[in-house]
């Protein structure tokens, strides 16, 4: 009887692996870049990363400050713009859902003379 309950347990177990197909749950992240007056910045470059720190990926914005990163992982990244001598403050935990496009916006802090 026991052995019959986890042959059934371990044959749900494989049809949910094949179901899925082995793949990983992914999600959007898009967004923003402006400048310290709130105008789009075009071709900021933006990265994104781990929030502990791992595997950095960066991508530019278009001429309207838009950015988009699809197809990742999800779970939670930390960002960060920058253009011209200007960063942004990193944007901390920004989560990743499965199927879902999260937004955000991104601000270049004046430079500093």
């Amino acid at each position: 009887m026991k052995r019959s309950i986890f042959v059934f347990l371990f044959a749900v177990t494989l049809a949910f692996a094949a179901a899925a197909g082995g793949r990983v749950p992914v999600g959007t992240l898009s967004g923003i870049v402006l400048d310290a007056y709130g105008k789009p910045v075009a071709d900021a470059s933006v990265t994104i990363q781990t929030s502990d720190g791992l595997k950095p990926h960066a991508t530019h914005t278009n001429e309207n400050g838009n950015f988009e990163f699809t197809r990742w992982a999800t779970g939670q990244y930390d960002l960060r713009a920058y253009s011209n001598g200007a960063f942004s403050g990193w944007a901390k935990r920004i989560l990743i859902r499965s199927n879902k496009t999260t937004t955000i916006t991104l601000r270049l802090e004046a430079e500093s003379k």
